[in-house]
């Protein structure tokens, strides 16, 4: 939810400084500066699209001001004052709209919100029963990517006897892909009667996911003498020639230390073409942790040891409920959610990113 007192203040400080800019286009002194003008210009050019909105918000409210002051009027016969209230509760709605659509124009964009993801799923504290979960978190995922009409990819997977894995790497293909699934990042945790357990008890696993932004290689050039390739026989099932032809990849950068394998497929070339995928966003997003941080330290944070107490979210299946413990979010309908059903998740974590944005900019200088 929007915070309206924050986004009031960060809009009047905006609405203040684009008037300023009017002021100071209108100066002569700075009219024969072509510099100047060409830099006040612009400023103001991209401050124009939120102050219409914002004229349009206090327009906005000047009318539920007025209709408020007609729901108080005792004198008004019941049907009008029925008619009023529902008129109100339409420009509250619109307020809000508004309000949200102001906040996504005052978020900074990251420039790597529409490129595809790629998720990387691990079974951490649990054993058998969180590669189970891994497994579960992976068809979640896909069915997620499936309701938003994207394209999944499975690059690698590390299949166990029961059903669970130990690891896999699904590449998701989409407009606005990283944009929404950015926030799945952390330890997932999850309680529940594992089927394994004949006495009923409800055990606790977990499991890390880590999200990259594909790289593209305009973005990032990879020396091959930097590489060690290795091939080797594929594991686990897949039919004949899988396990008996060195079709399998593993590539080393050996300046990081970074290994990617791939064997999901019967071709040596196409795992090495997916193995590189993967190599080039780990290393992207090293070189990008690096300009703010210690190298790396963005992707540690995000899978951290895979210790169920590193939580970002808990999936208790006896309860039916999904809790979100970055914003405090407790939905009781987990069903939905592990069938991909995420919107209502992702929406409230944009929306708190939102806020958390706006608070950050409360400050900003006007000049």
């Amino acid at each position: 939810m929007v915070d309206s007192a924050a986004l009031t203040q960060r809009l009047e400080s905006i609405s203040r400084r684009y008037h300023e800019l009017a002021q100071l286009l209108a100066d002569p002194a700075v009219f024969a500066d072509p510099v100047l003008v060409q830099r006040y210009a612009k400023e103001r050019a991209g401050l124009a699209e939120i102050v219409d909105r914002y004229d349009a918000l206090q327009r906005l409210e000047r009318t539920i001001r007025d209709t408020e002051a007609m729901a108080g009027d005792g004198g008004a016969e019941s049907e009008l004052r029925t008619l009023v209230a529902q008129e109100l509760e339409e420009l509250h709605r619109r307020r809000a709209d508004f309000e949200a659509e102001l906040a996504a124009l005052l978020t900074p964009k990251d420039p790597r919100d529409q490129k595809n993801v790629f998720i990387e799923i691990r079974a951490g504290t649990g054993g058998e029963e969180a590669a189970l979960f891994a497994a579960d978190l992976m068809r979640m995922y896909t069915k997620y990517a499936e309701r938003r009409k994207w394209r999944v990819e499975l690059i690698t997977s590390s299949p166990t006897g029961l059903g669970g894995v130990k690891e896999v790497i699904l590449l998701i293909e989409g407009k606005g892909a990283f944009s929404r699934l950015k926030f799945e990042r952390g330890v997932h945790r999850v309680q529940r009667v594992p089927e394994t357990e004949a006495s009923g008890r409800v055990h606790t696993s977990a499991v890390t996911v880590a999200v990259l932004p594909e790289a593209e290689e305009i973005e990032l050039q990879i020396d091959p003498s930097e590489l060690r390739i290795d091939t080797f026989c594929a594991s686990g099932p897949g039919g004949q020639g899988v396990n008996t032809t060195h079709s399998a990849v593993r590539i080393t950068h050996l300046p990081s230390g970074v290994v990617v394998s791939c064997q999901d497929e019967r071709s040596q070339l196409k795992n090495k073409a997916k193995a590189m995928r993967v190599l080039r966003a780990r290393l992207l997003e090293t070189a990008q942790a690096a300009q703010t941080a210690e190298i790396a330290r963005d992707r540690r944070t995000q899978i951290g040891s895979g210790d169920r107490s590193e939580k970002i979210r808990t999936y208790n299946f006896p309860q039916n409920r999904v809790t979100d413990h970055r914003i405090g979010l407790s939905l009781r309908r987990l069903s939905d959610v592990i069938d991909g059903d995420l919107d209502e998740v992702l929406d409230a974590l944009a929306a708190a990113e939102q806020a958390r944005q706006l608070e950050l900019q409360a400050p900003a200088s006007n000049n």
